[in-house]
Parts: C-alpha cells; structure tokens; sequence
C-alpha cells in the first residue's frame, strides 16, 4: 500500500542541556562523537549515561566535546524532542523478536556499544509495561515506508505529555 504522508521529525524545538557523559569520571569511560544520537538516562548528579535494553528514554546525545572535563565527558543531550527517528527492535523482553504497532509504548532496544557509531538510528522496543509504568513515555506513531512495525524496520516515536 503506498503512503502519501509519514510523520517524520523536525528540528528539535527545545535547547539541548550541557551534561556529564557515561557511567563514571576517567578515561575509560569517555565518550566520543560515535556515541552522537544514543539513548540516554539520567545516571548521577547532571550526569546521563548509555541506556541498556529496557530503560526508559530520558534523553538522546546531540554532541560531545573532543576534551573532557575533570575526567568526565561533557556533551549536549536532548530532553525536550518530541519525534525522533528510531529502528524497532522487537519486544521489550525478547529484544530482535516481535513486532511494534501504532500505539504501542516504547523503551530502549538493543544498545550500540559505547565507543561504536549507529548504523541508522537507535533501537526501541515495545513496552512490557503500560504506558502507566513508565515515567517517560514515548510511543509509536508512524510504521515508517515499510508499513509493520518488524525488527529492523525505521520508524518515529512521539514523546506523550
């Protein structure tokens, strides 16, 4: 069936905030520019850190700076975007399984390693829990050009007031 409109993104609406990156201070912990459009979640004080598979989306990484700062990342990071492009990555507690529909809430999918850049955009998956458990929640509001919500299929997620 062909599509003549798909909700797509825009430019975010809202100004970034500037953030420490990744789990701890020090260098084996430093994020870098292929971390760029990564799922985060709020980790420590002014701190956000890479989501794991079935974390709520807090936020997404817009950059990073090339020095760190007392041994901590310092990047921009999205809290405010409303539609974001996103690969489906199946069910929340078989990630690579299943399918997405309209509707349906969402949470972090499979993790792209730190330090490794996307390969299109990030992963979600499909809440186990109702929009009720989550207290960040965003949902699936276009299938993308392919139209079913499989695994591997792009799509845009809304975040819901």
């Amino acid at each position: 069936m062909a599509r003549n409109h798909l909700i797509v993104p825009t430019a975010p609406v809202e100004p970034g905030i500037t953030a420490r990156l990744g789990a701890a201070a020090g260098a084996a912990n430093n994020l870098s520019d292929l971390d760029v459009n990564k799922i985060v979640k709020l980790s420590g004080e002014s701190t956000y850190d890479l989501a794991v598979v079935g974390n709520d989306i807090e936020g997404v990484i817009t950059s990073v700076e090339s020095a760190p700062q007392n041994g901590w990342s310092i990047g921009g990071v999205s809290t405010k975007f409303h539609l974001m492009y996103v690969v489906f990555d199946g069910l929340q507690g078989t990630p690579g399984v299943g399918a997405v529909a309209i509707g349906d809430y969402v949470v972090a999918g499979s993790i792209t390693a730190k330090g490794t850049a996307l390969a299109s955009y990030p992963k979600v998956c499909k809440a186990t829990a109702a929009g009720t458990g989550l207290n960040h929640k965003f949902r699936v509001v276009s299938l993308g050009t392919a139209g079913t919500g499989a695994v591997g299929t792009v799509g845009t997620i809304q975040r819901v007031a």
